[in-house]
């Protein structure tokens, strides 16, 4: 059974059972406490956390998945995978363990031809928490199975909670016994390789609290909802489904390997080392195409890092397969072709995914190239000093810095007949994984105590924004929060957050700042200093209180401040045009990676995988500014994301849609989904002016423009300007550029002749300072300070001179120049010096820690510097008893 058939039986099965079917949702959300979606209920948490209501009683997904926790694992067995597919139905409040016990019992063992997946019910095994005696009654009643083949395991295995405070509760999981070729008898407990588990029902009952019944904690309450969250391995129902041993032999992957095989000519299962290469080769070039066409891009941080480490992983596994040339986009064709009847977006931006791909792989073959350099000093360096071992912090610092993996290094190292200190290399890598736990602990405090803002969602429900239409308006107080505490009254001079049952405020959000302004009431008054979201729905307002006082469930006035709203709405208006510039210029590949909207400016981020002309950006700057002539009217209204996405409204990468969505409708130029505050007609933006334009990252870009009045003021500015330079240079102001590079070219030619001059001076010394050689052990040496403005350059060229002066003697010179708080230094040797074992380079180590300094060269010249000029005496006097040793 292909894996797409198997993702359409389960969405089947469910459908007929009321359970609303919904999209996968992006791999990037925003959630404080997840790099990644990694889980079929990571969409649902706001309904699990109560944070807002459930639009339905039962849902049903597939949702994609990516687990990076292991990356260094992949490969090495066939169990680890960083892509997945997770397939679920859940409950919101409706039916409990008995109906997710039957809704899976009956799919898992339905004859294929009847729609089910058609698994022998004699070969099933189940384990459920200790304490959870009604779940394996249940499996006894609804399933008939026999109690020796329902197994109790602790918390550990059978308890789940989010890992904070909140929702929690048991959860029995569902296994497949492969037979005895491939492990012991003994159910689960004993052997989890031979005896498969494809399928966890979470029974959502408790409320945990600081302590995890994971580990032993009791939980300290009942939900007053009981919940199912429910996910089932897809990729391992299809290799059971299919015949094969594990997923690398699945539909879906298999042919990533095999073409793979077609690059190398080397075939997987024939030997271990390969086959390590070819699965992290399928499973990487998975999940990159999946995180790019979410809107990932390579960098060095956060998202950007996995990804990059993702794709730099398969190219070190190519290339250890024999494959030197670019490979990355034909992978990603691969993965398109099979996962798109899926994920049709896949195929929908395959252009952009691709060229990503390309971008970074040529990228790293660059760094591969320097990498290599800085590994062959290390191993030099190794062997120079007598050693066989490359340092662990050198391998270590090639992974860090250059990407480079571990058994890249390993292998280089054996090419020259070293070894590597693998365990200094692992442990600088668990100190940078500890780190790692330690930042993923501090994201989950993002999910802090919001039990006061859910109560409040609860019991008045979500804030109604009138803020489309309305710019004033009055509102019942319907919280009122103080240090996180609920208090009856604020007072002049508190700081408080402020809950109102509607609101013309904006809250933050989308890439646009929130609304200030003021609330004024029958006895206070209040400025309005920020609005956020902290939960889905509910509008909270930061205030000031600034006269009397302001008390629970009274009236009070909103009013935003019209006039940087509007400059607000201008710039959001502009992003979108900017937007539908950018992507007129680069295609699809250009896509938005973030934005900010704030008072008269804009802030707009893109992915591109290769360099922004500026030529291409004059363009879109003028062809905004040309449609803005238009004064086309701006159209905001409610559709279904289908029929929006018909229509041609581009969604954004990581943001979360509903059924139903905005679209904001710039003319057929721009239309995109949108919650934004924006302009009636793009005429009142008057102008767009693009001031900056930054690289920000491996493959995203940013652009800056002013709007409006703001755009106007800039502009007068720079007239200004170009009007006090044309003064200065009495010459028209189109004759500037001309004027301004000939004075240039003057100073330039003026600073070439007063280096000349100077150099012409410094050379002139050098005969004076040849006559102060003296002879040590038959070696003429010239140790001398040179004092003076002098450069390293000018230094370099007064040791060369004064070491031709020496003529055909053995020489050594050795100048000395300080330079406030530092100083250079130059050491040149002749050619008989050179001949009785005198090299630049080695003697520069006698004398630089006399001067704080460090340097290097060939055996005729080395140079370098230092940060102690007062050590130079005792420098001269240490490079003199080198040459005395010999």
């Amino acid at each position: 059974m292909e894996t797409h058939e198997i993702n359409k039986r389960f969405l089947a099965h469910f459908q007929a059972k009321d359970h609303t079917p919904v999209p996968s949702a992006s791999l990037i959300l925003d959630d404080p406490t997840l790099l990644f979606v990694n889980a079929g209920m990571v969409q649902f948490k706001p309904y699990f956390l109560g944070e807002v209501p459930p639009p339905y009683p039962r849902a049903t997904s597939i949702q994609k998945c990516v687990r990076t926790g292991d990356i260094d694992e992949v490969g090495k067995t066939t169990r680890h995978n960083t892509f997945f597919q997770m397939a679920g139905n859940f409950s919101f409040g409706d039916y409990f363990k008995e109906g997710a016990i039957a809704n899976a019992w009956e799919l898992i063992t339905k004859s294929q031809d009847d729609g089910g997946f058609g698994f022998d019910p004699d070969r099933i095994w189940v384990t459920v928490y200790e304490n959870d005696s009604e779940a394996a009654g249940l499996w006894q009643k609804v399933a008939g199975i026999p109690s020796d083949r329902i197994q109790a395991r602790d918390g550990r295995d059978n308890y789940w909670d989010m890992g904070v405070p909140g929702p929690g509760g048991p959860c029995s999981e569902i296994y497949y016994d492969r037979g005895p070729g491939f492990g012991r008898e003994g159910g689960p407990v004993v052997d989890e390789d031979r005896y498969l588990e494809i399928w966890n029902l979470v029974f959502m009952q408790d409320i945990r609290g600081e302590q995890s019944p994971k580990y032993g904690h009791p939980p300290i309450g009942e939900l007053p909802k009981k919940n199912i969250d429910t996910g089932m391995g897809v990729e391992r129902v299809a290799y059971l489904l299919q015949g094969v041993e594990n997923v690398y032999e699945t539909d879906l992957v298999r042919p990533v390997i095999a073409r793979a095989e077609e690059f190398s000519g080397r075939r997987y299962g024939a030997g271990h080392a390969d086959d390590v290469r070819f699965r992290v080769i399928a499973d990487h070039a998975r999940s990159g195409v999946m995180l790019i066409g979410d809107g990932v891009t390579p960098g060095n941080e956060a998202r950007g890092y996995v990804l990059r480490r993702l794709l730099r992983r398969i190219v070190r596994s190519v290339r250890l397969l024999g494959v030197h040339e670019p490979v990355l986009p034909e992978f990603a064709a691969v993965v398109r072709d099979a996962m798109a009847p899926s994920y049709p977006e896949i195929a929908r931006d395959f252009d952009r995914i691709s060229e990503v791909m390309r971008v970074e792989e040529e990228a790293f073959l660059q760094t591969l190239t320097s990498g290599s350099r800085i590994f062959d000093l290390a191993a030099e360096e190794t062997k120079k000093a007598g050693g066989n071992v490359l340092a662990g912090d050198r391998a270590f610092q090639l992974h860090d810095t250059y990407g480079f993996p571990i058994d890249l290094t390993l292998e280089m190292a054996s090419e020259q007949g070293l070894s590597v200190d693998e365990d200094g290399f692992r442990t600088l890598m668990e100190e940078q994984r500890q780190r790692a736990k330690a930042d993923a602990a501090a994201r989950k405090k993002g999910h802090g105590d919001l039990s006061v803002y859910r109560e409040l969602l609860e019991r008045h429900g979500e804030t109604d924004f009138l803020g489309y239409t309305d710019l004033q308006a009055t509102a019942k107080v319907i919280g009122l929060l103080k240090d996180g505490q609920g208090v009856p009254v604020v007072r002049e001079g508190d700081k408080a957050e402020l809950i109102l049952d509607r609101t013309p405020f904006y809250a933050e959000s989308g890439g646009q700042v929130a609304d200030t302004g003021v609330l004024l009431g029958s006895g206070g008054e209040a400025k309005v200093v920020d609005v956020q979201k902290i939960v889905p729905g509910l509008w909270v307002h930061r205030v000031e209180v600034i006269a009397g006082e302001i008390g629970l469930d009274t009236e009070v006035t909103g009013s935003v401040d019209q006039t940087r709203r509007g400059s607000i709405a201008r710039s959001h208006s502009a992003t979108h045009l900017v937007h539908a510039a950018v992507r007129g210029a680069y295609g699809r590949r250009a896509a938005q990676a973030g934005s900010l909207n704030s008072p008269g400016r804009m802030r707009f981020d893109f992915t591109t995988p290769g360099p922004v002309s500026t030529d291409v950006l004059t363009e879109v700057e003028e062809e905004v500014n040309d449609y803005l002539q238009n004064d086309v009217e701006v159209q905001a209204y409610t559709t279904t994301k289908d029929k929006a996405l018909e229509l041609g409204a581009v969604a954004l990468f990581g943001e979360k849609y509903g059924d139903n969505v905005r679209v904001v409708d710039m003319g057929e130029y721009s239309r995109e989904l949108c919650g934004g505050t924006h302009v009636g007609r793009i005429g009142e933006l008057g102008l767009v002016k693009l001031v900056s334009d930054s690289s920000i990252g491996s493959g995203v870009h940013r652009v800056e423009a002013l709007v409006g009045t703001d755009a106007l003021k800039h502009v007068r500015k720079e007239q200004l300007l170009v009007s006090q330079l044309a003064n200065t240079f009495k010459v028209p102001s189109d004759q500037l550029p001309s004027r301004i590079e000939d004075v240039l070219s003057r100073l330039r030619n003026a600073e070439k002749e007063i280096a000349q001059l100077r150099t012409q001076q410094v050379l002139g010394s050098a005969g004076s300072l040849a006559d102060k050689a003296t002879d040590v052990q038959g070696v003429a040496v010239v140790a001398e300070k040179v004092d003076g403005d002098i450069d390293a350059g000018a230094l370099r060229s007064l040791a060369q001179e004064v070491r031709n002066r020496l003529g055909s003697r053995p020489g050594v010179v050795a100048l000395f120049a300080p330079q406030g708080e530092k100083l250079s230094f130059v050491v040149a040797t002749t050619a008989a010096a050179r001949d009785k074992g005198f090299a630049a380079g080695k003697l520069v180590p006698s004398f630089a820690e006399a001067v704080g300094g460090r340097g290097g060269g060939k055996p005729d010249l080395a140079q370098g510097g230092g940060s102690n000029p007062a050590g130079i005496e005792q420098a001269i006097t240490a490079l003199r008893g080198a040459v005395a040793a010999g």
